[in-house]
């Protein structure tokens, strides 16, 4: 198969590319790679698309939505966040569904909150948002065409560059806002 990695240079690309390696032809796309793309700029996701025909599918590690006190955050950056992780990834998919061959597959990476989490409003709006599309996408689709969403959860290297002021220690019960601690992201994305 002939895979499109988004995000590929980052945490959770890389591991995920690394592991479609193994049986599949994969083309690393990101903002800094070889092969350029953004998901803020619909643009670039047409390029990207016009250069890349007979894909197979298409995965999303690509985009985050940062922690945000509600009450403070600027208009800015809830759009910003609402645009990158959100709205980039719906413009993604719907430009990937048209490009790919019959039975082909687009796999979206959204998030998940165990509990309420301080500074998490945003994230739950643009994950629940994900969630939502991909649900109701998924009966629209034609050719065979799949849609995914993955919620990784709370990854070892996100968590490190957290706020050290924050509580979650790894390996926190599953009660913890972060859950139950750091995941091992290859697996979830090879069994999409």
């Amino acid at each position: 198969m002939k895979v499109l990695v988004i995000g590929a240079t980052g945490t959770v690309g890389t591991a995920v590319a690394s592991a479609l390696e193994a049986s599949h032809h994969v083309v690393k796309a990101s903002r800094s790679g070889p092969v350029k793309v953004d998901l803020e700029d619909p643009s670039s996701l047409d390029v990207l698309f016009d250069e890349l025909p007979d894909l197979d599918a298409v995965v999303c590690c690509a985009a985050s939505g940062p922690l945000v006190d509600l009450v403070s955050a600027a208009d800015g950056e809830i759009t910003a966040g609402v645009r990158g992780k959100l709205l980039g990834q719906v413009a993604l998919a719907r430009r990937a569904l048209r490009h790919l061959r019959d039975g082909g597959s687009v796999t979206l990476t959204g998030g998940t909150f165990s509990a309420p989490l301080t500074g998490g409003s945003l994230g739950a709006l643009i994950n629940t948002g994900l969630e939502g599309f991909v649900r109701n996408a998924a009966g629209e689709l034609p050719r065979n065409l799949r849609i995914n969403l993955i919620s990784p959860g709370w990854i070892k290297e996100t968590l490190e560059n957290t706020d050290p002021c924050t509580s979650h220690q790894p390996g926190a019960g599953a009660d913890h806002p972060f859950g139950p601690g750091p995941l091992k992201i290859r697996p979830i994305f090879q069994d999409a």
